[in-house]
């Protein structure tokens, strides 16, 4: 999909259809290091601002918190219902292996299931471990997506965060019928831009999740960003958000400001669609900067990790 038919498809409540038929709204409010007594407040104010896309992980310690303030959202608002929020969770890199992914997900289940029944999409948080842990967690969470009444906890999509094409490839080459991941949850930005990366999950049918798409507030120097920010008078926050979407990506952003939940969320225009990332679709509304301009912050050659410690986790080797 070319950058300018994805600027004509998106409002902030397109969605996305994964590989499974199910749809993920484009935009997310990610609760990394959200200190869990501030996270109930700040998912519901994210709520309230628009967005229905909520992205936590075991290791974060909030997802309770998080599943609490969707479940006050939808009671305190009857146009809104559970089915119109999207809550994504992770299984962290100690609880690889299909016994202990297991218990991994009965424990979200005591956290979670109360508030909000189920989970829309459990990744893999990353490809730490070895192949054999991998593949074990891949098969115990198979078994739960495949199997809604498991008993435990209904998990509507499985995929991966971190993922490089060596651990999506020891998946596909699963004996027997694979489930494919939905979805691969990326570091991207425009200085680290994971070509060959992308087009390869296009072509395996995987949708694309950027994380830290504000570098962490790392590079908000760069001199072709400020030159942007200066002639537009644009935030550059808002350009680097408009510059992931306008690849195509599910972005996440994260704050711990209410005012900044507001702002993220409003770089989208108004308007409603659904949407296949992967072909081309109907006129939704468009970004209302060119992106042709956005190209000035295209850097095909970068590679710069600014999670991590800096090591790049696709690119990890047993």
């Amino acid at each position: 999909m070319t950058i300018q038919t994805v600027a004509k498809q998106l409002t902030r409540t397109t969605k996305y259809r994964l590989n499974n038929g199910h749809h993920i709204p484009v935009a997310g409010f990610g609760v990394y290091l959200l200190p869990p007594a501030e996270t109930f407040d700040l998912v519901y104010e994210a709520l309230l601002q628009g967005y229905r896309h909520i992205d936590s992980a075991v290791i974060y310690g909030n997802q309770k918190e998080a599943a609490q303030a969707i479940a006050q959202f939808v009671k305190d608002h009857e146009n809104v219902s559970r089915e119109d929020i999207w809550f994504t969770t992770k299984i962290w890199n100690v609880d690889h292996g299909y016994d202990e992914t297991k218990k991994a997900v009965e424990k979200i289940a005591l956290e979670v299931k109360e508030s909000i029944e189920y989970v829309d999409l459990i990744l893999v948080h990353s490809p730490l471990t070895n192949k054999e842990k991998r593949l074990g967690t891949w098969k115990a969470l198979s078994e739960f997506n495949h199997n809604p009444n498991n008993g435990v906890l209904q998990v509507r999509s499985i995929g991966v965060s971190n993922y490089g094409k060596k651990h999506i490839e020891e998946i596909l080459a699963i004996d027997g019928p694979v489930v494919v991941p939905a979805i691969n949850q990326l570091e991207l930005h425009p200085w680290l831009p994971r070509t060959e990366l992308r087009e390869y999950l296009t072509k395996k049918g995987i949708v694309i999740e950027a994380y830290s798409p504000l570098t962490q507030g790392r590079h908000l120097n760069d001199p072709e960003l400020l030159e942007l920010e200066h002639k537009y008078k644009i935030p550059k926050a808002e350009i680097l958000l408009k510059w992931s979407y306008l690849q195509g990506f599910v972005v996440l952003a994260k704050t711990s400001k209410k005012e900044r939940i507001k702002l993220n969320f409003e770089v989208l225009p108004e308007g409603q669609g659904t949407n296949d990332p992967l072909q081309e679709g109907s006129n939704l509304g468009k970004i209302d900067l060119d992106p042709n301009i956005l190209d000035a912050l295209d850097k095909p050659d970068s590679h710069l990790v600014f999670t991590w410690g800096g090591a790049d986790p696709t690119e990890y080797e047993d």
